[in-house]
């Protein structure tokens, strides 16, 4: 049976830069990043984060780290007895975060990498828990479900997931098209567009069991809770 093909207004929009493009603008803005991301993301990550209710002992992974802030907080959750990894595509967010966390202490807390979410290197069954806050939606389209399963694979069984995104579930504003133009226009610089968070988690088998819709700038946007598919 043939897929049901969505009206061209709710279909998510592709993204056009590459790999290297991104690596290249993120490592450029990476010194900056921390700045950016305090004015427009850094409300919502933080309500994903605390809606993970990251335990002392906990194993965590956070996907694009960027400047590291969430990180910090997870390495300060997990305590001791736990561990925090991190992977982002770019070296100089790395860079940026290695040097927040030893000014924090909390470097031997932490284990950071600098590749691809579409092929996670850990071992599956690892994480109890896994967060991830505006990168999602910075995959093409068809890397999103195999990003998802990736995570799927690296949680423990029960493991959860967090996420923020844009969200594509106000598809009709006039806001959400114009900021659609500018990313049709502008690939390389507005890289990141709106996503269906929840139907992309149910597609991939998750099981949500929270969820948000909040507005970034009067831009839609989701958070959402889920547990690994059994």
């Amino acid at each position: 049976m043939r897929a049901k093909k969505e009206p061209e207004g709710l279909a998510i929009l592709p993204v056009l830069r590459t790999k290297e493009d991104a690596k290249r603008f993120y490592d450029r803005i990476s010194r900056f990043y921390n700045l950016i991301t305090t004015v427009f993301e850094r409300k919502y990550a933080e309500m994903a984060l605390n809606r993970l209710r990251v335990q002392e002992g906990e194993i965590v992974l956070e996907i694009g780290f960027g400047s590291g802030y969430c990180l910090e907080f997870i390495a300060e959750s997990v305590g001791q007895t736990g561990k925090a990894y991190g992977i982002d595509i770019s070296m100089g967010m790395l860079e940026v975060t290695k040097k927040r966390l030893e000014k924090a202490a909390l470097m031997h807390r932490v284990n950071l990498y600098c590749g691809d979410a579409t092929s996670l290197p850990y071992d599956d069954n690892t994480f109890d828990a896994v967060f991830m806050s505006f990168t999602l939606e910075l995959f093409d389209t068809r890397e999103i479900p195999k990003v998802l399963e990736e995570i799927n694979r690296v949680l423990k069984p029960k493991g959860r997931l967090a996420v923020a995104s844009m969200s594509k579930e106000d598809g009709q504003s006039i806001l959400l098209r114009l900021y659609e133009w500018l990313h049709k226009k502008l690939p390389k610089y507005i890289d990141c567009r709106p996503i269906y968070l929840e139907r992309s988690l149910i597609d991939t088998g998750y099981e949500v069991i929270g969820k948000e819709n909040v507005k970034l700038f009067s831009l839609p946007g989701e958070i959402a809770i889920a547990l690994k598919s059994s």
